[in-house]
């Protein structure tokens, strides 16, 4: 995005509003500049209506079919002045009860007061025939929302914060918006408004509010915990809390202690003892620690009776699929029919999956009613396509959304309204973070089987805690981790190879044939330019794999081999411009019909039909990768295909958006790809370890290609320090089960 210095200012007023959207503000306009010369404005500007007055801040683009455009960042809007611009406004329609007959009798009647006397002397408008005092009234209960929200915007405009915050500051708050963040701008950074921390700080400030003021502390501290649980993290040690918030509002430790003993006092921040230091929560990831620990440890004492009946069942699941039962997969089956809850972990080829179709197998003659579920859309769709049985995202069973304030997300299918079923069996349980854990136990029926699977191995989740790895450690909870590699699995050097790299030994390099490929490059240009080439011709022509079907995997998003730059030349290369494809800019990043997307926040909220019409719904979540079909660039409206669910995008979603031609490791968890080619180079070291190189190994399915140094494969296998994370689940397990 261009620097706020390189702006150019524009002033005018509003001739005609082309397209407005009521939801989010993103408008198109033409307007009347000083000069009398007339252009097109697009950007966040909320009811917006002919004859105002509108000063922008923005820059010029070119539009491929409208042409010249004015791309305003920053909008304030104005009332109207002058007799002849306020009719203009008023006959727009612009106040309810108001049209061109009305607008010209309130203007001829009362002239350049004519606004002053609908917002605070509706009652003199009886004086005109024809409008009575409800009427007035309801004029002036328009007008006074339009002001209210208008004076909102202008404000935030003069303090140079984007105007999309004022139609979410208005929703929220109504007409107290003002007050509301006059008494505390740290409002702007909750949640539900969406600014950063930095935004709601700067304003505060230039408000007149101190640097050591309470709301800033305290704003300052939820801050640090929301960050820190971004990182991983459920809690955050009382000291390094403190000292954090310290240095980043410089202010006296002391104040901090303060600041923070008042949050405790009101609830907002939870401290405890746990795991051997004075831990920090947040409110709702206390709560969903304390429960998880709570009902694990329920589960985890139940146990079913069962008959002969079970041995007779398994005997018959392996005759129908013509094999003998491993010791180990004899116990799971055993535990599945027994036990409220169990563990299966492994490797890539030790048998996961045919575990859960055996136990899929085993409840269907128990005659127990089994649902399956995995974190992400690909992980569910996989699971789908490995069993035969439908499988859908935990967001989906559980039917998230926003609730009616828009605040926070809540799940329909709660403890109230629990799930329809007898057992619960969740894939890729390493990337379920301690609040999504939560969220499913809460809709489990009393005595519903969960059954959760995964690869301990891998990268943890993205959200807050290390919920596998504390339920296997803890040692409450039955498991069996499966080490053996099927027979079918051996020769395929990828699964070799994996489980090489996760005992730490290094694999064979030089290898020039199977389905795993290393090619050394040095040079941080000359491998992108591999990769590219692997990418859009070598693979396609020699190997017959589409584009599609390969996924190239970065450990960071930084440097020449890190994904942002990876993906504008993989877009340059597999969708180039052409005159027949829209496109649409945001900052410096342009989004192109055909381009691979991926969602990268859960949105609850955005609607998506099936491509033939067969069903509809809501909700796209962090991680569903799709494909760009078209664009509208005047209405900045965007249409995603996720799997055949067609969403659709706004401008303001955009952000929520970036391109999939390249991903983190860490953003493919839970998926499997035909082909998948890893650069291998320059990265933080936090980033260079063992289990992000394991965890881009078995991400592949056909093929696994490595493109970088050498060097650098053996640093990550040698980098086996696992970051730690503040998480209290295997402490209050272990204290609850012991």
């Amino acid at each position: 995005m261009a620097a706020e210095n390189s702006y150019i200012e524009i002033s005018g007023t509003v001739l005609a509003v082309i397209y407005h959207n009521d939801e989010n503000g993103y408008t198109v306009l033409r307007l009347k500049d000083q000069d009398g010369g007339k252009l097109t404005v697009t950007g966040y500007m909320p009811l917006p209506s002919p004859g105002e007055l509108l000063a922008v801040k923005g820059n010029w683009s070119r539009h491929l079919v409208h042409g010249e455009q004015f791309k305003a960042e920053y909008a304030q809007l104005s009332m109207p002045k002058g007799a002849e611009a306020i009719y203009g406004y008023l006959a727009s329609g612009a106040i309810r009860g108001i049209g061109p007959a009305t607008a010209a009798l309130i203007v001829s009647r009362f002239g350049e007061e004519s606004l002053n006397i609908i917002e605070y002397h509706p009652e003199k408008l009886t004086e005109i025939k024809g409008i009575g005092y409800r009427k007035a009234g309801e004029m002036s209960e328009s007008l006074r929302r339009q002001t209210g929200l208008r004076r909102l915007l202008e404000f935030l405009a003069g303090n140079e914060l984007r105007p999309q915050y004022a139609m979410r500051l208005y929703r929220f708050y109504g007409n107290a918006a003002m007050d509301v963040l006059r008494e505390n701008p740290y409002v702007l950074s909750m949640d539900h408004i969406g600014a950063s921390f930095s935004e709601a700080d700067t304003l505060a400030l230039n408000l007149g509010f101190e640097a050591d003021s309470p709301e800033r502390i305290a704003a300052a501290i939820i801050f640090e915990l929301a960050h820190n649980s971004d990182n991983g993290h459920c809690f955050i040690p009382r000291g390094k809390l403190v000292d954090a918030t310290a240095r980043l509002i410089y202010v006296e430790s002391r104040e901090v202690r303060e600041g923070l003993d008042m949050l405790v006092d009101e609830g907002e921040v939870i401290c405890e003892h746990i795991a051997g230091v004075e831990g920090c929560y947040l409110k709702r990831l206390h709560a969903a620690e304390v429960y998880t620990a709570r009902r694990i440890t329920e589960m985890a004492d139940a146990h079913f009776k069962i008959g002969p009946e079970v041995d007779s069942f398994i005997a018959q699941i392996e005759s129908e699929q013509g094999i003998s039962f491993a010791p180990q997969q004899r116990r799971i089956l055993q535990n599945a029919a027994r036990r409220q809850i169990m563990v299966i972990t492994g490797g890539p080829g030790t048998g996961k999956t045919t575990s859960i179709r055996a136990i899929l197998s085993l409840y269907d003659r128990m005659g127990l009613t089994a649902l399956l579920t995995a974190p992400t859309g690909r992980a569910a769709k996989r699971m789908s396509e490995l069993t035969g049985r439908e499988a859908s995202t935990i967001h989906r069973l559980l039917e998230a959304g926003f609730s009616g304030d828009g605040n926070e997300v809540i799940f329909r299918r709660d403890e109230s309204e629990p799930l329809e079923c007898d057992a619960v069996i969740l894939d890729e349980c390493s990337m379920v973070d301690i609040e999504l854990i939560s969220a499913l136990l809460l809709a489990l029926p009393a005595d519903c089987r969960l059954v959760l699977v995964g690869d301990a191995d891998q990268l943890p989740s993205v959200g807050p805690g290390n919920v596998f790895l504390d339920i296997i450690r803890s040692g409450i909870v039955e498991t069996v981790r499966l080490t053996e590699i099927f027979r079918q699995q051996k020769e395929s050097s990828i699964v070799k190879n994996a489980h090489m790299i996760n005992r730490g030994e290094y694999p064979d390099l030089s290898q020039t044939s199977g389905d795993f490929f290393f090619i050394r490059r040095r040079d941080g240009g000359r491998a992108v330019d591999t990769i590219v080439e692997l990418c859009s011709k070598r693979l396609p022509e020699n190997m017959g794999i589409d584009p599609m079907d390969i996924q190239v995997l970065s450990p960071t998003r930084r440097y020449d081999t890190g994904t942002y730059n990876l993906n504008l030349r993989l877009q340059e290369a597999l969708n180039p411009p052409h005159k027949t494809k829209n496109e649409k800019k945001i900052g410096e990043i342009t989004f192109r019909e055909g381009d691979r997307v991926m969602q990268i926040k859960n949105n609850y909220d955005i609607m998506w039909k099936k491509a033939d019409n067969t069903a509809a719904g809501t909700g796209i979540y962090n991680g569903d990768v799709g494909q760009i079909i078209s664009i509208e660039p005047e209405e900045g409206i965007i249409i995603v295909d996720f799997d055949g669910r067609l969403a659709t995008y706004t401008a303001d979603m955009l952000p929520e958006l970036e391109h999939a031609w390249a991903m983190t490791v860490h953003k493919s968890q839970g998926s499997e790809y035909r082909a998948v080619i890893l650069s291998a180079l320059k990265g933080a070291p936090m980033l260079l370890s063992r289990a992000v190189l394991y965890t881009a190994v078995t991400r592949a399915r056909e093929l696994l290609i490595i493109v970088g140094d050498d060097e650098i494969v053996v640093q990550m296998i040698d980098n086996h320090r696992q970051t730690r994370r503040y998480s209290g689940l295997r402490a209050r397990l272990a204290a609850i089960g012991g």
